[in-house]
């Protein structure tokens, strides 16, 4: 049954935030999208795809070409998907090619690369037909079963050469009559299953689900337009759950609205988050122009509504990255890895926002923000990545890390991901601007931002990035500085006083615990075995100590169990000095060990800390995180 949930408007007013409305630039994508029709039933580019053997996880797709040029048409598929910043071979999952003509006459297919094949003799119509083998449900990939069809369309279509800039039409044969479709495409007028996108940038960002999913709808009224949120959610939970969940996005949405100061034109009218939360799914965020996918092995009950970190994550995205976009992403090249030394805002500034802005609406308490907030800046901190690279070349290393994956091993210390590293850097810019002598805050910035470059579609580079700083902080040299020292350097702020300043504490969260430099470690048999590579200028770094070595014991105590190793980090005392005996390569080594402090670090309010604070830090806690009303 279609299941309806109607919500009460939201508006946002505009006029406070000076932010107002225009054309996206000639030649975005924005503007492409506003001028495009349904281009009919001769659509130059067709697909069609049915999954009659949806138990083993095949689709089958037919894709027809018209008016192709003398000479021989090139498909490909794609080695690369919008949102992420990695090679994904999906060509390795398409097999059984075929190819016919106009007339219906058998085409010659060459393999010309492991990626593409070449189509001759045509007579101006090609019509391929191929398997496709898709089971990994997550933002990147496909997956095809008897519940449901996850597609992500790199991962699904090949595309023609040549055909980049021609609108497309797409119908889907649904595999049970129980099935509904969830995308951001546009129907088809008077067709059922049918649905067009303006050109291959636009269809390739458009990941649709098809599935008997539970759907809710409001609207949200926004600088005299009217736009519907919808959310399909597949899922093995009860009518109640999606109601809950449909409801806590409600209550972000306004908030989000309120950083920019105003919404995005949706295409079309709509923004769709597509959830798939079963057990055979991996857990996954995936932004896209008008949607989302999210999706995590969990219930919504089991994971107590966790999930909607994870869609304000994604919301912002629409704003972040969708429509303010780093120049080095547009147009996005399906054929290899598409690097930016900006992730750390594209990315980063929007892991700062997700949660903040769930906190904002009063769905999570001031404590539990300052915990989650504490990880991330813990994490940041005290990690070892900070000192082989900045922000900007954490960005650049997306490709090597972004789902990549290769047979040799890499040194894990050397990367701090450019999500939380972002995110401190957001931290870090908000807290100072709202300290400063000209009062801003990281909203006025991404205001900025969404000004010059979101609402025209206009594509930025580092350097605009900096000028925007200059004119919110009223600065050029302090922007100059918190560039120099924090984007192109590793620089961080004293996060003690900035703090301060909201009437909370910084301090370390266990400081008479030891700390050794690393803590996982794994029991095979009687052996234990170190889990994780230690931290670089730690103890057992310094000791000689590796990830994969049979630790034995350290000074007094022995190690069979995993017990043991826990009992001996809670009884080793900072600054004692110890023999750590281990076994590295069959070879039996001991080395002395001098025992650290443990330098987690944790944020609390004063009034957890024993301290009371101001009405003015009070009043600066209020106007960043919001009221501190208690979460429902």
């Amino acid at each position: 049954m279609r299941n309806l949930f109607f919500g009460a408007a939201v508006a946002c007013l505009l006029a406070a935030s000076g932010v107002q409305a225009q054309d996206p630039a000639p030649g975005s994508l924005g503007a492409q999208v506003a001028a495009a029709r349904d281009p009919g039933a001769g659509a130059p580019v067709q697909y069609e795809i049915a999954f009659d053997n949806a138990a083993h996880h095949e689709a089958q797709v037919t894709a027809t070409w018209r008016g192709v040029p003398a000479g021989p048409l090139k498909l490909q598929m794609s080695r690369s998907s919008p949102g992420r910043y990695a090679i994904h071979e999906f060509a390795k999952n398409v097999y059984r090619v075929t190819a016919v003509d106009g007339a219906g006459r058998a085409l010659k297919i060459d393999r010309t690369d492991p990626y593409g094949w070449t189509v001759a003799g045509h007579d101006g119509v090609v019509k391929v037909t191929y398997t496709l083998y898709a089971d990994r449900g997550d933002g990147t990939y496909s997956q095809v079963d008897a519940t449901h069809a996850h597609l992500n369309m790199p991962a699904t279509f090949l595309w023609a050469s040549g055909f980049d800039d021609k609108p497309i039409r797409v119908s889907f044969k649904r595999a049970d009559p129980a099935w509904k479709i969830a995308t951001q495409l546009p129907p088809a007028a008077g067709l059922a299953d049918t649905f067009w996108a303006p050109n291959l940038q636009y269809f390739m960002d458009s990941p649709t689900e098809l599935s008997d999913f539970d759907l809710r709808e409001w609207q949200v009224a926004d600088g005299g337009r009217t736009y519907t949120f919808r959310l399909a959610l597949h899922h093995n939970g009860t009518e109640a759950d999606a109601d809950q969940f449909a409801e806590k996005l409600k209550k972000i949405v306004p908030e989000h609205i309120k950083v920019f100061g105003q919404a995005p034109r949706f295409d079309f009218g709509t923004y769709t988050f597509i959830a798939d939360y079963l057990p055979q799914i991996t857990g996954d965020g995936m932004e896209h122009r008008n949607s989302t996918i999210i999706s995590n092995a969990s219930s919504l009950f089991r994971a107590n509504f966790a999930q909607l970190g994870t869609a304000s994550h994604e919301l912002f995205h629409a704003w972040n990255v969708e429509r303010i976009r780093p120049a080095e992403l547009e147009p996005f090249d399906f054929t290899r890895a598409n690097p930016t030394p900006s992730l750390w805002l594209a990315e980063g500034f929007t892991q700062y926002y997700g949660p903040l802005l769930i906190r904002r609406s009063g769905q999570s308490t001031v404590d539990a923000y300052l915990a989650d907030l504490s990880r991330t800046l813990n994490g940041v901190v005290n990690g070892p990545g900070r000192q082989y690279g900045s922000p900007q070349e954490m960005s650049l290393r997306a490709p090597f890390v972004d789902a990549a994956a290769a047979l040799d091993p890499t040194n894990p210390n050397i990367f701090t991901s450019y999500y939380p590293y972002g995110a401190v850097i957001g931290l870090a810019l908000d807290l100072e601007l709202r300290g400063r002598p000209r009062t801003a805050t990281l909203d006025d910035y991404m205001k900025r931002l969404w000004r010059t470059h979101g609402v025209s579609e206009t594509p930025y580079r580092p350097q605009d990035l900096q000028a925007a700083l200059a004119e919110v902080s009223g600065d050029a040299r302090f922007a100059e500085r918190f560039f120099a020292a924090s984007i192109q350097g590793s620089a961080l702020p004293d996060f003690e006083p900035l703090f301060a300043r909201a009437g909370l504490k910084l301090r370390p969260k266990s400081p008479k615990k030891a700390w050794l430099g690393a803590q996982r470690v794994r029991v095979s048999g009687s052996e234990v075995i170190l889990d994780e590579a230690p931290a670089p200028g730690s103890a057992l770094y310094a000791a000689g100590v590796e990830r994969g070595d049979r630790i034995l014991g350290i000074g007094r105590f022995e190690f069979a169990a995993d017990a043991d190793w826990q009992d001996a980090l809670e009884r080793l005392k900072p600054d004692e000095t110890a023999k750590v005996r281990f076994i590295q390569r069959g070879q039996t080594r001991e080395a002395d060990l001098k025992v650290a402090a443990d330098s987690t670090l944790e944020v609390v309010r004063f009034e957890n800390a024993g301290l009371k604070p101001s009405r003015a830090q009070l009043a600066f806690r209020d106007r960043w995180l919001g009221p501190a009303t208690p979460a429902p």
